[in-house]
């Protein structure tokens, strides 16, 4: 089976042509919350206890409105597919073994790389990581300071691009820029 996974607000949307037109799986925490579509697995990744909290009420009451900041308060999801939480044992274990406590917490692209990485026979990635400066930043958006968010503190963009790298020499994925 082919899967398509995506994360936290990515579009598809005028971008078919480089990050294609299917998505299976679709990773997320509260703070990037998006509605989806049939059909689609929601996967959440939960950075704190508050975010399990949320994801039941973001699919029933709405009641809760933020986390650290302000949320989606409801979200539509496929419920007959289920929602997938990441435990958050798999965080750990990446945080521990792969990203080597490299910044305060892996991206949630590692960690969506890193799952794919554990249930997938192949691992082909687009639109992610890096540009060919090293800057970080999200295909759909224009930043004014793409660079700015490798020196955030909480991620280590610099580590985790050697990391793709490795992974790449490893023949554990194939990465296309």
């Amino acid at each position: 089976m082919t899967s398509f996974g995506r994360m936290n607000k990515a579009p598809i949307s005028g971008f078919e042509d480089d990050v294609g037109s299917r998505t299976t799986h679709h990773f997320m925490y509260p703070e990037s919350a998006t509605n989806l579509p049939d059909g689609v697995h929601l996967v959440l990744i939960p950075f704190k206890l508050q975010d399990l909290r949320w994801i039941t009420s973001a699919l029933t009451t709405g009641e809760i409105r933020s986390t650290y900041m302000k949320v989606k308060n409801l979200i539509k999801a496929d419920k007959d597919k289920g929602v997938l939480i990441l435990n958050p044992s798999f965080f750990k274990y990446v945080h521990d073994n792969w990203t080597n406590h490299h910044g305060r917490y892996p991206f949630p692209g590692i960690l969506t790389l890193f799952f794919a990485i554990h249930i997938c026979d192949e691992v082909s990635v687009f639109g992610f990581g890096a540009d060919s400066k090293g800057n970080w930043h999200h295909y759909w958006e224009r930043n004014r300071y793409p660079g700015a968010f490798r020196n955030t503190g909480v991620h280590n963009a610099d580590y985790e691009s050697s990391l793709i790298k490795q992974l790449v020499q490893e023949g554990r994925l194939t990465y296309y820029k």
